[in-house]
C-alpha cells in the first residue's frame, strides 16, 4: 500500500468511527446508511470544501497544508499522537525520490551503560519494530523468562515484542488484561509505520501478524494510533504470581528506546518483583576458605647446665 492509499484509508476509517452525536452534527432523526460522518459533514467541520476533502481521501490532492491537516485532525477529534500520525501520512503521500533504507539498529555504548545501571529494574532495549535488542537479567525474567537470555545478541533470533504479544502463548497469559496490551502494541506499530513508510521489514512484520492473528488484523484495520509512553499492566508471572507494573518508554532520541517496568514503593507488587529478582538471581560461587596463617616461629631456648 502506497502513501496515498494509507492517508486515504486512515481518513475514511476515522471518519466512519466518529458519530454525528460525538461531532455534534444534527441529523434531524434521519436514517443513515453509513456509519459515522459523511464526507461533506467532515469537510464542513474542518472548514474545507467537500470536493477538496473528497480528493484528499481519494489520493488526488497531495499538497494539503499543515493548517488544513490540523483542521481535519480537530474535526476528527484526533489526539496529539493521531494528529502527528496524520501529518506523517500526508508527508509520505507526496511524490519523492527513492527513500533511504533505515539504518540497522544497534545498542550504543551509552545505552548499554544505562541498561547496566538499571540492574534492580526490569528493562529491555527495543527497536522501532519492537525487536528486543538487549535486556537486563530482571527484564528477561519478567517479560520473557521462557526464552534464551542470549537471544537478543543474535539478530536472527531476536525476540519481537509484537510477535510475542500476539503469537506467543506465554506472553499472552502474562497480561491479565491482554486486549489493552495488544491495542497498545498495534497503536504503536501504526505510529511507527507512518514515520518510516519505506521500512520494508516493518511492513513485512505487519503482513505476517495480519496473516497469523485475526485479532491483530482487526485491530490494525481500526487505524488507532497510540504512543507507548506510560501504562499500567497487571501481570501474572508463572514464578511469583500477580503484580502490577508501570511500563514506561524512555525515549533516547533517534534510535532504540528503553522500556522499564516499575512498581509502587511499599506495594505488594514491589515485594513480588523482589521475589522474582531473588528467584532468578545468578548463583554465587561459594567462598574459598582462607588458609590459616602460619604461626610465627619461636626462638629456641637453651637451658644452662650451671
Amino acid at each position: 500500500m502506497n502513501g496515498k492509499s494509507r492517508l486515504g484509508e486512515f481518513l475514511r476509517t476515522r471518519r466512519s468511527q466518529l458519530s454525528p452525536d460525538e461531532a455534534e452534527v444534527p441529523t434531524y432523526g434521519e436514517r443513515r446508511r453509513v456509519p459515522g460522518l459523511r464526507r461533506e459533514e467532515l469537510a464542513l467541520l474542518a472548514g474545507v470544501s467537500a470536493s477538496y476533502y473528497a480528493r484528499l481521501e481519494q489520493g488526488h490532492s497531495m499538497n494539503a497544508s499543515p493548517e488544513v491537516l490540523d483542521a481535519i485532525a480537530r474535526a476528527l477529534r484526533l489526539d496529539e499522537s493521531e494528529r502527528l500520525h496524520l501529518l506523517d501520512l500526508a508527508r509520505s503521500a507526496k511524490p519523492r525520490g527513492r527513500g533511504r533504507r533505515p539504518a540497522p539498529e544497534r545498542v550504543t555504548e551509552a545505552t548499554g551503560q544505562l541498561l547496566d545501571t538499571l540492574a534492580d529494574v526490569p528493562a529491555i532495549v527495543v527497536g522501532r519494530r519492537s525487536d528486543v535488542l538487549a535486556w537486563n537479567r530482571l527484564g528477561h525474567a519478567l517479560f520473557a523468562g521462557h526464552l534464551d537470555p542470549g537471544a537478543p545478541d543474535l539478530p536472527s533470533q531476536r525476540p519481537n515484542m509484537a510477535r510475542l504479544v500476539f503469537l506467543d502463548a506465554h506472553t499472552r497469559e502474562l497480561y491479565a488484561h491482554w486486549p489493552s496490551k495488544a491495542r497498545a502494541v498495534v497503536g504503536n506499530l501504526r505510529m511507527v509505520a507512518g514515520q518510516y513508510p519505506e521500512d520494508s521489514a516493518l511492513h513485512a512484520l505487519v503482513g505476517e501478524l495480519s496473516a497469523k492473528s485475526e485479532e491483530f488484523a482487526t485491530m490494525w484495520a481500526d487505524h488507532r494510533v497510540k504512543a507507548c509512553s506510560v501504562a499500567d499492566y497487571e501481570m501474572r508471572h508463572p514464578l511469583v504470581g500477580t503484580l502490577t507494573v508501570t511500563q514506561q518508554t524512555l525515549n533516547l532520541g533517534p534510535g532504540p528506546n528503553i522500556v522499564v517496568a516499575t512498581t509502587k514503593a511499599g506495594s505488594p507488587s514491589r515485594t513480588t518483583l523482589a521475589l522474582l529478582a531473588q528467584a532468578t538471581a545468578e548463583p554465587t560461587a561459594p567462598a574459598t576458605p582462607a588458609t590459616p596463617a602460619a604461626a610465627p616461629s619461636q626462638p629456641e631456648t637453651h637451658v644452662s647446665d650451671s
